[in-house]
């Protein structure tokens, strides 16, 4: 099994898709441009070849202990009562990025932990997508786009988190898992709150997934565009 940040061997790749041989074949050779495209993701190794990302496994689960002090993991464990005995079932979740606006994030579960973290990087990898960077906060005159341009909402179960640009210089201000994303993302600077049962870290990374889509999903006028700094991926925001 290969682990997490361990690069995968591009040689031997023998693509299964047309958008996969195109790659292989250096007829695509931007990630944005296959983004624009429309075109959906189903080898891994394309994102792999078109970009060089990071791979990491969030902490959703936590080991036993006493009064429920136990050690957080990034492997959450469940279990399932039949006849033949209890059948575990392990899941983890993981999120790539490049941290220059790209990020994705994907879960993965299987009856043991290294099958389970394979399924899960290879989902992130076919979930990759972009984010506008911004300067959107009344505290900041950087030109950077350090921050996100604009406040945005995502909600999953009872779980809602909210992100709010902040000044240069202030942090990512939120959850030890969040702001591990925010980074693979290349935000340096945030406000966040959250409401809800956040401890289902699984509700609030897919609530922060959703929130991260809408920095892309909404409009913005021409005008505001070089105020706050847009950047969206790797490149900067083209007006329509």
């Amino acid at each position: 099994m290969k682990r997490p940040n361990e690069k995968p061997d591009l040689d031997a790749w023998q693509p299964k898709t047309a958008l996969g041989r195109k790659v292989k074949n250096k007829e695509i050779l931007s990630i944005d441009e296959l983004l624009d495209s429309g075109q959906p993701i189903l080898e891994p190794e394309i994102v792999d070849a078109l970009l060089d990302v990071e791979v990491d496994l969030l902490l959703i689960g936590q080991a036993k202990g006493k009064f429920g002090g136990g050690q957080r993991r990034v492997f959450k464990q469940t279990q399932k009562k039949t006849m033949e005995g209890n059948k575990p079932k392990f899941t983890a979740l993981a999120v790539v990025g490049d941290r220059n606006g790209h990020i994705g994030f994907g879960l993965g579960g299987a009856k043991e932990t290294l099958p389970a973290r394979e399924k899960a990087v290879r989902k992130a990898k076919l979930n990759l997508f972009r984010i506008r960077r911004g300067t959107g906060s009344w505290e900041d005159e950087s030109k950077e786009p350090h921050s996100i341009p604009f406040a945005v909402t995502g909600k999953t179960g009872s779980v809602v988190i909210k992100l709010m640009p902040a000044p240069k210089g202030k942090g990512l201000v939120c959850e030890k898992e969040v702001a591990k994303a925010l980074e693979f993302a290349g935000i340096k600077n945030v406000w966040s709150k959250s409401l809800g049962q956040t401890k289902n870290k699984i509700n609030l990374i897919k609530a922060l997934e959703k929130a991260l889509r809408q920095l892309s999903a909404t409009k913005i006028h021409k005008h505001h565009e070089k105020i706050l700094s847009i950047v969206e991926g790797g490149k900067k925001e083209e007006a329509a």
